[in-house]
C-alpha cells in the first residue's frame, strides 16, 4: 500500500518537474531568440546609433568637432586662395590643423566669441539695443 503512495508521489513530482523543464525549456529558447536577434549586425547599428543620438555629450563634441573642422578648412582657403605655391599650401594645412585643434579644445570660448559678434552685429541692426 505504501509503495503505491510512494509511486504516485514519485508519478506526480517527475510529471511536475517535466512540466518545469518543458516551460524553462521555452524561456530559454525565447531568451536565446533576444539575444541572436540583438546581436544582429544591423541591430548592433541601430543600437549604437541610438545610444550616440541619446548622448548629450557626444552631440556637443561632434558639433564642436565639426565646427573646428569647418572653420580650419575657411581658413585655409582664404589663406591659400587659388596658390599653386607647395609653401602657401604647407602653410594652410598647418593653419587648418591648428585652427582645428584651437576650436575643438576650446568650444566654450569660441561660443562666447560667436554670440559677442551676434550680439554685436544685433546692436547694430536695432536701435533700440543702443539704449542700454
Amino acid at each position: 500500500m505504501e509503495k503505491k503512495h510512494v509511486e504516485t508521489e514519485l508519478t506526480a513530482v517527475i510529471l511536475e518537474l517535466e512540466a518545469r523543464q518543458a516551460e524553462e525549456g521555452l524561456m530559454l529558447k525565447e531568451q536565446f531568440h533576444e539575444v541572436y536577434e540583438s546581436v544582429k549586425p544591423i541591430n548592433l547599428i541601430k543600437s549604437t546609433f541610438k545610444e550616440a543620438v541619446a548622448s548629450q555629450d557626444l552631440r556637443e563634441d561632434i558639433v564642436n568637432l565639426s565646427i573646428g573642422l569647418v572653420a580650419g578648412y575657411v581658413t585655409k582657403k582664404l589663406f591659400q586662395g587659388v596658390s599653386d605655391s607647395p609653401t602657401k599650401k604647407l602653410l594652410g594645412t598647418v593653419l587648418q590643423f591648428g585652427i582645428t585643434t584651437l576650436i575643438a579644445n576650446n568650444p566654450e570660448a569660441i561660443k562666447s566669441l560667436g554670440k559677442g559678434l551676434f550680439k554685436l552685429f544685433n546692436r547694430d541692426r536695432d536701435p533700440e539695443a543702443n539704449i542700454e
